[in-house]
């Protein structure tokens, strides 16, 4: 940091399993990425190239070079796995993982209807070559998922392979976790923080009110995603108490 404040919470350092800052790109361009890594590169931990862009995606090789040689892991969203499967090319799609020496991938259902079962299978075939984030929660906003479901998904594909569970919410924040309105299904979050444990979900939390009810439910080192690259050195300020939202929220350490 530039200078010293007190109070600041602690922030767990890189490379860290909490305090974990998912960035979504949607399409940057390459000077657009290292710009994004020259300013925000520290705070990101790992950053998902948003649901099929890397379809369209132009010059793709050399833009995951940029983040590979800053020390950042990029993933395909889980749309693109979907896209794979519907069209019964999983095969296809670790080969695409590997062409592109790509060691994190995500197993999904939001578009699509998936056996779970078979959903694990996938995640339990992939972790054996890469780091899998398995997401829970549909992307359509009238599919309304009970806790104890979530719950039970959540567990299953922790312990089919998956080195974390994504709490669905999709680039608006408007399904999933949260109501169409953009607020916390905060009975959910309670509810499945009674049986999964913190350090093993990425709450998908692109609007500043959620990383906020977020950070002041589980502190600095809440594990955020779906953060745009815009947004990464704001949701930084939030997360150590340097913005109006969480100012007062650090200053007694006690709460840290």
């Amino acid at each position: 940091m530039n200078y010293v404040l007190k109070n600041v919470p602690v922030r767990t350092e890189k490379p860290r399993t909490t305090g974990y800052t998912m960035a979504m790109d949607k399409g940057l361009s390459m000077r657009e990425v290292e710009d994004f890594i020259d300013a925000c590169g520290d705070y990101v931990d790992i950053v998902k190239l948003g649901w099929a862009t890397s379809y369209v995606t132009k010059n793709l090789s050399q833009k995951l070079q940029i983040y590979k040689d800053a020390g950042i892991p990029v993933y395909f969203g889980g749309t693109l796995f979907e896209a794979f499967v519907i069209r019964d090319q999983f095969d296809d799609y670790r080969k695409v993982l590997d062409k592109y020496d790509l060691a994190y991938a995500e197993v999904s259902d939001g578009s699509i209807t998936l056996d779970h079962d078979k959903k694990c299978e996938y995640i339990h075939t992939l972790s054996k070559d890469v780091t899998v984030l398995s997401e829970v929660g549909s992307k359509d906003a009238a599919k309304i998922i009970p806790p104890y479901k979530w719950i039970e998904q959540m567990q299953q594909e922790l312990d089919a392979g998956a080195w974390k569970v994504i709490g669905e919410s999709r680039e608006a924040g408007n399904v999933g976790l949260f109501r169409d309105s953009g607020e916390v299904r905060q009975g959910l979050v309670e509810e499945i923080l009674t049986k999964i444990p913190e350090e093993k979900i990425l709450w998908e939390a692109p609007q500043k009110a959620q990383q906020v009810w977020f950070i002041k439910l589980l502190g600095a080192n809440v594990n955020l995603g779906n953060i745009a690259p815009n947004e990464v050195i704001p949701l930084e300020t939030i997360r150590l108490g340097l913005r109006g939202d969480t100012f007062d929220h650090f200053l007694d350490m006690a709460n840290v």
